[in-house]
Formats: C-alpha cells, sequence, structure tokens
C-alpha cells in the first residue's frame, strides 16, 4: 500500500511539473499534452440579466443577429417582419437610442466595426427583393455607407461579386472582411477580401471534406490569425490560417446532436461560445494552443429554455457580456459573468 500511495504522489508531481513547464517554457509538446489534461475542469459562470433590455416592446418582429460595439458601449440588433424597424440600437446598459429601416430587406447576420473615428454596422441581407443578397455597411444612424454583391440578384459570380444568402461576416481591426455565404442557398463558401474589396483568397465548394461547406453560418476570429467557421450542414467547426487560407483542421465531436450554428470567443481568448439552434443551448469549448487543433471539449454550457432558439449571438470585448439573438423567442437576451470574470480585459 506504501509503494501504491508513493507512486500515485510521484505520478501527480511529475503532471504538475508538465503544466507548469508547459506554461512557462513555453515547450509545444508538453504544452499541447498539460492543455489535453487540464481543459475540463474550469467552469464559467454566467447569469442571465433579466433587466436588459429596459424596454422589450421594441422587439416587434424575429430577431435573427446582435453585434456589439463594445468601443462605444452600443448593440444592434436586426430583426425580420412587416411593417418594422429593422435595425434597433441600444445601449450595453439597456436603454434604446433608436431604430431605422432603410434599405434593409430580410437582415441574417451584423457586425459592428467601429473605429475611434466611425460607428459602424455590417448587415448580410438574405431577402429576394431589391436590397437582397448582400452584404451593406451603414453608420450607426442608418444612412447606407457601402454596398457589396449584386442588389437584389443572386449568383456565384466573383467579378462582379455575387451572394446567395450570405450568412454572416468578420471585420478585423485591419479593415479585412471574412464573409460565410451561404444560408442553404447556392454558395457554400468562405471569402476573405481586402479592406478594398479584394478578393484575397477562397473556399468555396459544397460537400463534406476539407475545406468544404454545407451551410456556412457563422465565422469568427481568434488571436492567433485563425478563422473559425460554423458548418452548421456538417455538424463541424472547421479552421483556417486567416493570411493564407490554409485549412487547419475540423472539430465534429462536439456536434453529433446539431451542428454550430454561431461562434464567438469571450474577451480572454480563453473559450470559443457556440449557439446550437434547436437544442436552444450555447456551449463553452476550450481554445487549443497554436500549432493544434485536436478535438474540441466542452468545458461549461447554459442551456435555455425550450424553443428559444439561439440563432447568432455577440460578445462584448469590453464586459465579456454575451448578447443571443432568439429566434424563437423573438428576443435578444444578455447572459453576464459573475465576478467580473473578464474584468481585466481591455480594448
Amino acid at each position: 500500500m506504501a509503494r501504491f500511495w508513493f507512486c500515485a504522489a510521484g505520478a501527480g508531481f511529475f503532471l504538475a511539473f508538465l503544466v507548469l513547464h508547459s506554461r512557462f517554457c513555453g515547450s509545444p509538446v508538453l504544452r499541447e499534452f498539460a492543455f489535453q489534461i487540464s481543459w475540463r475542469t474550469e467552469e464559467i459562470p454566467y447569469r442571465l440579466d433579466v433587466s436588459w433590455p429596459k424596454h422589450s416592446e421594441y422587439f416587434t418582429g424575429t430577431t435573427f443577429c446582435v453585434a456589439v460595439d463594445s468601443l462605444n458601449g452600443l448593440v444592434y440588433i436586426a430583426q425580420r417582419g412587416d411593417n418594422i424597424q429593422k435595425v434597433l440600437v441600444f445601449t450595453e446598459d439597456g436603454y434604446f437610442l433608436r431604430s431605422w429601416n432603410y434599405s434593409v430587406d430580410t437582415p441574417h447576420g451584423m457586425f459592428a466595426a467601429s473605429t475611434l473615428h466611425e460607428q459602424s454596422v455590417w448587415i448580410t441581407d438574405v431577402g429576394s427583393g431589391s436590397y437582397g443578397h448582400t452584404i451593406k455597411k451603414y453608420n450607426s444612424f442608418g444612412d447606407l455607407v457601402q454596398v457589396l454583391g449584386t442588389p437584389g440578384k443572386k449568383g456565384t459570380g466573383l467579378n462582379p461579386l455575387q451572394f446567395d444568402n450570405p450568412a454572416e461576416l468578420y471585420v478585423e481591426d485591419t479593415g479585412d472582411i471574412y464573409i460565410v455565404d451561404g444560408d442553404g442557398g447556392l454558395n457554400n463558401r468562405l471569402i476573405k477580401l481586402s479592406q478594398d474589396f479584394m478578393m484575397l483568397w477562397l473556399h468555396g465548394e459544397n460537400g463534406t471534406g476539407p475545406a468544404k461547406f454545407n451551410i456556412p453560418h457563422s465565422v469568427t476570429l481568434d488571436s492567433a490569425g485563425r478563422v473559425w467557421v460554423a458548418d452548421r450542414g456538417n455538424k463541424r467547426i472547421q479552421v483556417f490560417d486567416k493570411d493564407s487560407g490554409e485549412w487547419l483542421g475540423a472539430w465534429n465531436n462536439c456536434f453529433t446532436e446539431e451542428g454550430p450554428s454561431s461562434v464567438r470567443f469571450t474577451p480572454d481568448g480563453k473559450y470559443l461560445i457556440v449557439a446550437q439552434l434547436n437544442l436552444s443551448r450555447l456551449l463553452f469549448v476550450a481554445v487549443p494552443p497554436v500549432g493544434s487543433i485536436g478535438n474540441c471539449s466542452v468545458i461549461s454550457s447554459i442551456q435555455l429554455a425550450d424553443q428559444v432558439l439561439p440563432h447568432l449571438l455577440d460578445v462584448s470585448g469590453k464586459t465579456g457580456a454575451i448578447y443571443v439573438a432568439e429566434i424563437g423567442a423573438k428576443q435578444v437576451q444578455k447572459y453576464v459573468p459573475l465576478n467580473g470574470h473578464f474584468s481585466s480585459f481591455h480594448l
């Protein structure tokens, strides 16, 4: 028995040594090992902020998407319906500011891309009307600034660029744009455009193999320069290098029940938040170290009420709050981290 406890203590000491060595010495092999043994142990406590927003009566349609402008403390929401204001603007504290509807047909996804000199929001439009099948940039008051695609005409063309049900986009601080196109249309592709809208690279084929898609529904970037795509129909997340477009790997072991509909990172970059629409669930998945994709592992989750149907979400880079656009409940809900979990993060 003494020998058993001696061996157990020795094994524990060895594992602790590996974790510490990987953290402070940067060994890629040991870092990978330490990642595998430590990522299932941490929980991330969140609570529903029932006071947000202050005036929920402005939700008069089906809320499809949400975007957080952390720099200016704004939350944009796009909803669908007849004879309603399609875009709502709130503060992160929940106060309603304004709404607008100009040139918005059927919004699907959105992204706030503000700088110190400009407040702006991009919206993907999947409508069949005169503004459909486009990606449009607006200022905070609803003035149309830029249109990508051919308004009212779906297609597969690259010159001029055409979309068919563009699902979502992500805009880097550099101005480079990542687009997933589309949500059940002709296209199943991931496109990277430069800040002046020139094509940089493209993955654009329907299928189940690497770098092929079946309803690419959401896209985001991490701080290591990796592009993460919710390949919803294939029940997986695919990962690419942002500069070359090289395929880095895929996760599918976490999504056997249902594919991911939305992906965003926590502000500290440690966790990927994944929405599953029909399961009405949010997953927190540990982010792998640079140089390794591995298999995904869920370390926490939030189970929403039945038929809430979380479609797309966004995260405040300043507070870590999660805003979830729910097409079943026809509302956006806010989840805040307890105990200032992300209070050390600054823009």
